[in-house]
């Protein structure tokens, strides 16, 4: 869990949605080489792909991810501590008292507030922070930053979690106060502005924050880009490099932004991990997403949910603070101080929602998989590529495993989609 992700509190899901749209990790790509013969047999192909994993990487695998499902528990768990103990110290209510000696205006007594929670926040869930994001990361050979660039990105992280966070919370408190018995769907509304504001301005605007775009130079690489860009009617004239590698080993690209911000992006694992038919295949996965619309389905999709979890939130919130609003200083629902009980609701909310959320993210990813293997037509990259995802992501789990926690479709399934697609191409289905 990232430092400045925490730090958005009740906004976390517009991070989680940001990421989801603006981030597609997972594509089909490289080029290579599966089983050929005279009758093609698919599942012996994707068999064959997986063989070539050792017991010792599958297993280095397995354990990276499965780790994962107990930190999405204890994380949880986690941050109702720290929220429980803003509440019960009422050391939340001293931050609004604070606030409000400070200047008589309202909107700066959020910010105000919104400041020093956000900081408080930051410092109470750095422990866990610290083991997830680096320690846990060097443990499995997936991070390449030393411990000074990534507390400069974690302080970079939560300066745009100042802005972005005390910006969203002074117009989302405004409305409360403006409209004490609709304020769960006029609050809904204000989430989802900020969710789209974070689509379109993430790519342009807060992602060179965290690292260095370039454009890609070599003609052989961006050309077929750009030609299956053209192809799909992507406006874009140009490609860019993220240096990810100072921080990561881990590939990804994505073509994300809207309203004009649509941006083509691929990271520099990438282009040194994969042959050239291998990035024009991640290319296709990615373009899918654009194609297909998903950036505006997935913001249909959780302004639906956010709907649902403001109405959550006016239920839970309502009891929560007529049994213990008193005990923790309280004044009602406009009042910035129940920020914490607003943050608790709302992380059981989607905690509850896992499946859900992952199973929608996840078939979003199966139709750009599917349209990137007619675009790109790379079905074995694609294979090679799933394989290069499985060093940390598990890839064979169980049916229920898979729906609970993979928001991507597991190796094996992407492989054997690729093995099918290949054997109709072929025309030597078993």
């Amino acid at each position: 869990m990232k430092i400045w992700r925490g730090m958005l509190l009740g906004f976390w899901m517009l991070a989680l949605a940001g990421a989801a749209v603006a981030q597609a990790q997972s594509t089909p790509p490289a080029g290579g080489g599966a089983p050929r013969a005279e009758r093609f047999d698919p599942e012996a192909a994707t068999e064959a792909y997986l063989a070539t994993v050792s017991p010792q990487e599958r297993a280095r695998s397995d354990a990276y991810f499965e780790g994962g499902y107990w930190l999405l528990l204890w994380g949880f768990l986690y941050e109702l501590a720290v929220y429980g103990f803003l509440l019960a110290s009422r050391l939340s209510a001293r931050m609004r008292d604070l606030a409000e000696r400070a200047t008589r205006f309202r909107p700066l007594q959020t910010l105000l507030y919104a400041v020093q929670l956000i900081l408080a926040m930051a410092l109470l869930s750095f422990p866990l922070t610290l083991y997830t994001d680096f320690f846990r990361e060097h443990q499995y050979g997936m991070a390449t930053q030393g411990f000074p660039a990534w507390m400069g990105d974690q302080l970079k992280g939560l300066a745009v979690a100042l802005v972005f966070g005390g910006v969203a919370l002074m117009v989302l408190y405004g409305v409360l106060r403006r409209s004490p018995r609709n304020w769960w769907l006029w609050g809904a509304g204000v989430a989802l502005l900020f969710l789209i504001a974070g689509v379109a301005l993430g790519p342009v605007f807060i992602q060179p924050i965290f690292n260095t775009y370039t454009e890609l130079e070599d003609p052989s690489l961006r050309e077929p880009i750009l030609s299956l860009a053209r192809a799909n009617g992507i406006p874009a004239e140009h490609v860019y490099v993220m240096d990810a590698s100072r921080q990561t080993k881990r590939i990804s690209a994505n073509v994300s932004g809207m309203f004009g911000t649509t941006r083509i992006a691929l990271n520099d694992n990438l282009l040194r991990r994969a042959t050239p038919a291998g990035v024009e295949a991640v290319m296709g996965h990615e373009m899918g997403h654009y194609v297909l619309n998903h950036v505006y389905k997935i913001i249909f999709y959780f302004g639906v949910m956010l709907t649902a979890g403001f109405a959550f939130l006016r239920w839970g919130f309502e009891r929560a603070a007529a049994r213990w609003g008193e005990r923790w200083g309280l004044r009602g629902v406009g009042d910035p101080a129940g920020l914490p009980l607003f943050a608790a609701l709302l992380s059981i909310y989607f905690f509850v929602l896992t499946p859900v959320n992952n199973t929608f993210i996840r078939t979003a990813e199966a139709e750009a998989d599917i349209f990137g293997l007619n675009a790109a037509r790379q079905p074995d990259g694609f294979a090679k590529i799933a394989l290069q995802l499985g060093e940390y992501r598990k890839l064979s789990p169980g049916p229920l495993e898979e729906w609970v926690f993979f928001d991507h479709p597991s190796g094996r399934n992407r492989i054997r989609m690729a093995m099918r697609w290949k054997a109709e191409q072929m025309g030597k289905t078993k």
